[in-house]
């Protein structure tokens, strides 16, 4: 048995322009194609379809009821193509889809977060789903195509690359310094309640940071958030190390030790190496690289920049 004839997109173009002209002749022109070709392609995608889609009469081809409905489908695909050439046209298929990206909830939620009405302006077409939760979403499994994280991932079929450092500091309120026994070394911590992560909650290395400021610091109060540690510090609980890209955003913060006590940590972003170059994800990767640069001012307390510069010459000065 031979199979039967297969329509193709040109069938439907045919269609399209005898359903709206309802005549060959007119048809032909438009399709700068001749009047029996128009005919045989009608009659081959009626036999394909197995439907009757026309009446034929000396004034015309008129529509049954099914080739009516048969119209909102081809004029749907028509649209379709019509915007995937105009997509093919000016590049802008890079721009299309759906990325998921999993970021440690201060990095979210106070970098990444504001800028994002500017990643929605230049990709408009494509659509982000931005996961906070507290753990590591596996690449592996495709939980997330895009992570930033803390840590180097080590071995693994993945593209890395260090995105910014961060630093983080000692913060207590204006209002519980006030009150509170004086803080002129780190042995004087140990007189103070402290804010900070839960021990075996912690989901990356970078995290563990109490024992680099005093190796007999124990929190009173213990959260998986960063971002309810930030309340409970600023609400006069006791004290916290914070990232100083969110902290000094809020007045009633005040650094302890700031000379003495800096802890420097990193972020990187991560993907499977298989989708580094989808178009996609690119476009996600290449935003974030151009949203910390020339961010240290964010990142970083500006007296650990000025200690940084180069000194000037005597000639300078």
């Amino acid at each position: 048995m031979s199979n039967p004839p297969q329509f193709t997109w040109d069938d439907l173009q045919f269609f399209l322009a005898v359903a709206r002209t309802g005549q060959l002749s007119t048809a032909a022109r438009q399709l700068r194609s001749s009047h029996a070709t128009v005919s045989r392609r009608i009659d081959r995608l009626e036999f394909a379809l197995k439907v009757k889609l026309f009446e034929r009469n000396p004034r015309g081809y008129v529509l049954t009821a099914m080739g009516t409905r048969f119209v909102e489908t081809a004029e749907r695909m028509e649209q379709e193509t019509e915007r995937l050439r105009a997509d093919l046209a000016d590049g802008s298929m890079a721009q299309r889809g759906l990325v998921r990206l999993s970021a440690p909830e201060g990095f979210a939620n106070f970098f990444f977060a504001p800028v994002l009405p500017r990643f929605a302006a230049r990709h408009p077409n494509l659509s982000l789903e931005l996961v906070t939760i507290q753990q590591i979403m596996s690449l592996s499994r495709k939980e997330a195509d895009i992570s930033v994280v803390l840590d180097e991932p080590k071995g693994g079929p993945y593209f890395a690359e260090k995105l910014t450092d961060y630093h983080l500091q000692i913060y207590g309120s204006r209002d519980y310094l006030s009150k509170a026994p004086a803080i002129t070394c780190r042995d004087d911590l140990l007189e103070h309640p402290f804010v900070s992560y839960i021990e075996e909650m912690i989901f990356a290395p970078g995290l563990d940071y109490l024992s680099d400021v005093h190796p007999r610091i124990k929190p009173q109060f213990q959260s998986s958030s960063i971002f309810a540690q930030l309340t409970a510090t600023r609400n006069g609980l006791g004290l916290c190390i914070l990232p100083y890209f969110f902290a000094s955003r809020y007045p009633e913060l005040v650094r302890v030790l700031p000379e003495e006590i800096d802890l420097k940590r990193h972020y990187w972003i991560t993907c499977h190496r298989d989708l580094k170059q989808a178009p996609r994800v690119r476009a996600v990767i290449d935003f974030l690289r151009e949203a910390v640069r020339g961010e240290d001012a964010r990142f970083v307390p500006p007296y650990i920049i000025a200690a940084s510069s180069p000194r000037r010459s005597e000639a300078e000065s």
